[in-house]
């Protein structure tokens, strides 16, 4: 966690410069940041969500054009339950490889998470289109999808409406 601040750093240095380093995306990653990615998923899936934030953001400072990183932070930040966050890491991704079929899946599970249905049917649609019903990304999709708004959310949109009777 020492290492975060310097990373967020390094990485925010690093993303101006990003729209340069985007025509090299065709090449194999840095191994350094390969690594650290690998360290990342290892601490994601142990349930680190910081630590494993702290790998990627490092991972993306030593090889910006990496863009599975952000797929990567996309994830961390859903399991923080930071799904702007997350919605906005997917988005980068998007935006470097516009048909990544892992980057509209996330992102339309984030949407799930933080109750906008209709725009997340909107990126199942889409992945439907480009790769099938049966391909991994859109079944995982549907499957959110099909679970609905979590129950918090919608806890707190039947709050909001308060009593009928007045």
């Amino acid at each position: 966690m020492r290492f975060a601040p310097a990373a967020a750093a390094l990485s925010l240095c690093l993303a101006m410069s990003a729209s340069v380093l985007t025509a090299q995306s065709g090449k194999a990653p840095d191994p350094r940041a390969a690594a650290l990615v690998a360290q990342g998923q290892a601490l994601l899936n142990a349930g680190d969500t910081q630590a494993a934030i702290d790998a990627f953001e490092a991972a993306l400072a030593v090889d910006p054009g990496y863009t599975a990183i952000f797929i990567d932070l996309g994830e961390a930040a859903r399991q923080s339950g930071l799904q702007g966050k997350a919605i906005r890491y997917y988005r980068e991704a998007l935006e470097r490889e516009p048909g990544n079929f892992a980057a509209i899946s996330g992102e339309g599970s984030a949407l799930v998470e933080k109750g906008a249905l209709e725009k997340a049917k909107r990126n199942l649609a889409k992945l439907q289109s480009l790769c099938g019903d049966n391909c991994p990304e859109t079944v995982a999709l549907q499957g959110t999808i099909a679970r609905g708004i979590p129950a918090r959310l919608a806890a707190d949109s039947s709050a909001d409406m308060g009593p009928a009777s007045n």
